[in-house]
């Protein structure tokens, strides 16, 4: 399994960041373009469509299609984990892919407040490849494929709640 790492400060508050970060609209907006993302459906803990935030147990299916080659990839995600800590400065979520591409993907984000008016957001994603051993052994190249997406996603929440 590959770990990856990666965190900015964005100088907008916790409750902000945190609002952003609880929709699909959050997601399509902090996935780069070249990505090609649809989310199909969105589905609530209680299995209603179209949730307003997405609570610990909604699920998000989307396609993407990297560089508009290929097939559509589907994604099938559950939030697992949500939990926001006005007292402490602290909020989290994590997702799991249930269906797609990996064999292995549980998406960790972390938000911490730093000071009143910025947040530390931090993303940990364990993942494998798919491909078994050969999946393993490329490894590493898959987590440079890592650094882009994220340094993009990263960028574009400074740009949009940073405004």
């Amino acid at each position: 399994m590959v770990v990856f790492e990666r965190e900015v400060r964005v100088s907008a508050p916790l409750s902000e960041v945190w609002a952003f970060h609880s929709t699909s609209d959050g997601l399509v907006a902090l996935t780069p373009d070249w990505m090609h993302l649809r989310v199909e459906e969105t589905r609530g803990p209680d299995g209603d469509p179209n949730p307003e935030v997405l609570d610990e147990g909604a699920v998000v299916i989307s396609t993407a299609r990297p560089f508009g080659v290929g097939s559509r990839q589907r994604w099938v995600s559950e939030i697992v984990e949500r939990r926001f800590d006005e007292d402490e400065g602290t909020a989290v979520f994590r997702d799991v892919m249930r269906d797609g591409p990996f064999p292995k993907w549980e998406h960790t984000h972390r938000f911490r407040a730093d000071g009143d008016d910025a947040t530390i957001v931090h993303d940990r994603v364990e993942y494998e490849l798919p491909g078994g051993p050969l999946g393993r052994a490329v490894g590493p190249v898959g987590f440079l494929g890592m650094e882009p997406v994220f340094r993009y996603r990263h960028q574009r929440t400074k740009e949009l709640l940073e405004g």
